[in-house]
């Protein structure tokens, strides 16, 4: 694997954000896309992303061959939640890695939930998904979704060697149809995607994010 950029890295959150003020659309109005109910919330905010980003997510269904599905798994993320994850994992991290320092915990938990201000799905910009088959069945992607790094000994980055050639095909069929749409990868986690980001600017060349996090 070559260099992974992280979330919480000086290039990202220096980019700025002119937001456009795209409204958070219920993917669970588009029939093409599955929706998955295991991050369901009693307001449904997990079901929402901006509109360009679930047109995109849309497309990308499209291209993707007969009788495979993306299965949608999280979008929008409340500021409180991704609060409360990012300080969930940071204490693992400290409480394993005692002598570590504060930014080497924020650095190493960066690669799992994005610092609050700076996150995706707080900004309606991310999804996290997968592919099931046309009965439903996820298809082996050679970790389950929000695998950890420590849990998957590294397996849930999106080039990790150590996952087998019918997990490797399936996550190229995956980026094949999200970039063909337009989104990017987060490389830390295969089923992290987005648009409209500050990631998505670091990795198209955008001179700002069109997206920033918003409190509903």
């Amino acid at each position: 694997m070559g260099e992974v950029v992280l979330m919480s890295d000086a290039r990202i959150t220096a980019i700025p954000v002119v937001d456009r003020g795209d409204p958070l659309l219920d993917v669970r109005q588009h029939q093409a896309i599955a929706v998955d109910a295991r991050k369901h919330d009693d307001r449904g905010a997990f079901a929402h992303l901006r509109e360009n980003l679930l047109k995109r997510l849309l497309r990308a269904q499209e291209l993707l061959p007969e009788g495979v599905r993306l299965l949608f798994v999280e979008g929008y993320r409340p500021l409180s939640l991704q609060r409360f994850y990012f300080e969930r994992y940071a204490d693992e991290l400290r409480a394993g890695h005692p002598d570590w320092s504060a930014e080497q915990v924020r650095t190493a938990a960066s690669r799992y939930v994005s610092p609050p201000e700076i996150a995706p799905h707080s900004a309606g910009a991310a999804v996290d998904l997968t592919l099931v088959s046309r009965d439903g069945q996820e298809l082996d992607m050679g970790t389950r979704v929000n695998a950890s790094p420590e849990e998957s000994d590294g397996a849930c980055y999106t080039a990790a060697r150590n996952i087998g050639p019918a997990a490797r095909a399936n996550r190229t069929l995956l980026a094949d149809v999200l970039d063909g749409a337009g989104l990017v990868n987060y490389p830390t986690e295969w089923w992290h995607w987005s648009y409209g980001d500050r990631y998505w600017a670091y990795a198209t060349g955008a001179d700002h994010a069109i997206y920033g996090p918003v409190d509903r």
